[in-house]
């Protein structure tokens, strides 16, 4: 979703500092189909899972799909999504009713997504074929799906967040690009029954694992951030 990047070095080459790491993280919406070896998804899982957990129970259970799992799940959930099937969602994602300044932010990525692939406003179809990428894993060679056990609480999605951060970050070590994906979590039916997903746990996202496609116009584009004075308040009084 950033501006291009230098990738770091595949295993055996200069791994990135942390701050290459977190920088040249983004959001990359076409892979390559180049295969990534098991041995390497395993590392990086290895390393995420050294992030924070309350009391260190780590709430987190991943499935790792690649080849004719993932081909077969992958080609019935794009159908599902073309079809207009949006299926349910079993925890809000966005908030319920939308605002300021949130709104807006909303809207300038989704119009520059758009922008950088030709898809102009009022162009529903090309937008809805658009987002139905998304259960393809954008043709990453990797898809990652996460569950959490239902009787989990917030302070548990609080660490599942870091540790999927820690997923990101560690891929940028391996050359490796990921997409975080909350629209699966309104397939989780669908999936939990193709993968065996017990009664007890929920989805809770997607991730796409895999080499950016660097010729691809939708992963050329900067989603920018908030300057440092639009979200931290040093405090030096007390009220």
């Amino acid at each position: 979703m950033n501006a291009p990047h230098s990738a770091p070095a595949a295993p055996g080459g200069t791994a990135p500092t942390a701050e290459e790491a977190i920088r040249s993280r983004r959001s990359v919406r076409a892979f390559l189909p180049t295969p990534i070896p098991d041995e390497t998804v395993a590392r990086i899982l290895e390393l995420a899972a050294r992030a924070p957990s309350g009391s260190n129970i780590q709430p987190w259970q991943v499935m790792v799909l690649r080849g004719a799992p993932l081909a077969a799940l992958t080609r019935e959930l794009h159908a599902l999504s073309l079809a207009g099937d949006q299926g349910t969602e079993e925890y809000a994602y966005y908030p319920r009713q939308w605002r300021e300044p949130y709104l807006a932010r909303r809207r300038k990525v989704g119009w520059d997504l758009y922008g950088t692939l030709g898809i102009t406003r009022g162009d529903t179809e090309r937008m809805r074929r658009q987002h139905a990428r998304n259960f393809l894993f954008f043709d990453a060679p990797v898809g990652l799906v996460f569950t959490i056990d239902r009787d989990m609480e917030r302070g548990s999605w609080l660490d599942y967040g870091m540790f999927l951060q820690n997923i990101m970050i560690a891929a940028r070590g391996f050359g490796l690009d990921t997409c975080p994906q909350a629209a699966f979590n309104a397939y989780g039916a669908v999936i939990a029954r193709r993968i065996a997903v017990p009664e007890t746990r929920m989805v809770v996202c997607g991730m796409a694992l895999g080499y950016a496609d660097a010729a691809a116009p939708e992963n050329r584009f900067d989603t920018g951030r908030e300057p440092l004075e639009g979200f931290v308040r040093f405090v030096d009084t007390l009220a």
